[in-house]
């Protein structure tokens, strides 16, 4: 026999659900425009709350601060990569792992990302972390502590502690080093598309061993 009640909750806490995440969404798209337009610094959460008719209060119950705005989407991808990395085979090794993990997310982000923003918004949010010192700062500091959780994860991977053999931070610092510059590289360009950072991506990721291990006299 059916329970009504639950028959009926389900839809109701489904719709809230729904709604809740629009929300959300809705302000995020609202700040990131706001910050691209006038910047960062002087955008208010008045402003961001009046773009989308809600009160302030609305705002904090999603977000602690503007800056947390900015980097919501930053750990959608984040976590995408993470769970690709989880995903790879066990046979295959660190550096082969973490390539393929950040390839697997690229390829797979666009969607995630336009569920939430367009996904050019999301691709000139990153430009502006990087033009924008206060959350460049932010954006460093994230990078270390994912850096760490990366090499942990690695070194799990390998069954080895990462507090006793370097291995899994060195070639992790390796691997974000590239990720870093080609973030940087893609950011002074003009196409900002996901395929473009993809590509450079890529293509960076490939260098990393004939950089390390081969001479580099002679050769393009």
């Amino acid at each position: 026999m059916i329970d009504e009640r639950s028959a009926t909750v389900a839809p109701v806490t489904g719709l809230r659900e729904r709604k809740k995440r629009r929300t959300r969404n809705a302000l995020m798209r609202a700040a990131l425009l706001l910050f691209l337009s006038q910047g960062y610094e002087r955008t208010t959460v008045d402003e961001i709350t009046d773009a989308v008719h809600v009160s302030q209060r609305t705002f904090f119950r999603y977000f602690a601060n503007k800056e947390e705005v900015v980097f919501a989407l930053q750990e959608l991808v984040e976590s995408r990569f993470v769970a690709e990395l989880h995903a790879r085979p066990a046979a295959e090794g660190p550096f082969e792992a973490l390539r393929g993990a950040a390839l697997a997310a690229w390829d797979t982000v666009e969607v995630a990302l336009s569920e939430v923003v367009p996904v050019d918004l999301y691709m000139r949010s990153y430009r502006l972390i990087e033009s924008t010192p206060a959350l460049l700062a932010v954006h460093l500091r994230r990078s270390t502590e994912l850096e760490e959780r990366i090499s942990r994860l690695i070194g799990a991977r390998e069954g080895l502690d990462v507090d006793v053999d370097p291995r899994p931070r060195v070639a992790v610092a390796a691997f974000c080093g590239v990720m870093r510059v080609t973030g940087r590289l893609w950011g002074r360009g003009e196409d900002t598309s996901v395929e473009s950072l993809r590509g450079l991506t890529e293509a960076y990721l490939d260098r990393i061993g004939p950089a390390l291990t081969s001479s580099w006299r002679g050769s393009a």
